[in-house]
């Protein structure tokens, strides 16, 4: 079986980190113009556009730093390792679209969301033992997701 080459992992990983927050962008849609818009916000709630840019942003440095990951070799076991982690972070990202925004369960979200900081962190300490850059390129995500939770939390408790 042939090697895919660098370039094509990047593309698919980026790809289908971008379909992910596709797919989340749709849990949120109907909730930002509706529900979103009636429940109390801390005065640091930032703008409804700033959340697609930012999203999309992290995604692409999310899908580089995983193919930074896959290219290391998915025979070694850190790697493998580090890509499981990448993919339960991925799913607590996903879940917590649907948590917040389609059940409208600020509370449930926020347990979900401390959780995926927590997995974030594990997943960015092991990219960074396979590879530094790849990890470096999560740390956006995880500040993001550290303000994300800070809001959550505040909704959470002004609701």
């Amino acid at each position: 079986m042939n090697k895919l080459s660098f370039s094509l992992k990047i593309i698919l990983s980026v790809v289908a980190c971008l379909l992910l927050g596709g797919i989340s962008g749709i849990a949120t849609t109907s909730s930002i113009t509706g529900w979103y818009t009636t429940i109390t916000k801390p005065s640091f709630n930032p703008p409804n556009w700033i959340f697609g840019p930012a999203w999309t942003l992290l995604y692409i440095l999310m899908g580089i730093a995983f193919a930074l990951i896959w290219n290391a070799g998915t025979e070694k076991k850190e790697v493998k390792k580090a890509m499981k982690l990448f993919g339960l972070q991925l799913i607590l990202n996903l879940i917590w679209s649907f948590l917040f925004f389609t059940m409208q369960n600020p509370a449930i979200a926020f347990i979900d969301i401390v959780i995926l900081l927590i997995a974030i962190n594990t997943t960015i300490r092991h990219f960074s033992a396979i590879n530094k850059t790849s990890a470096y390129l999560l740390i956006p995500y995880l500040l993001w997701v550290s303000f994300a939770t800070l809001l959550n939390g505040s909704i959470w408790y002004l609701n």
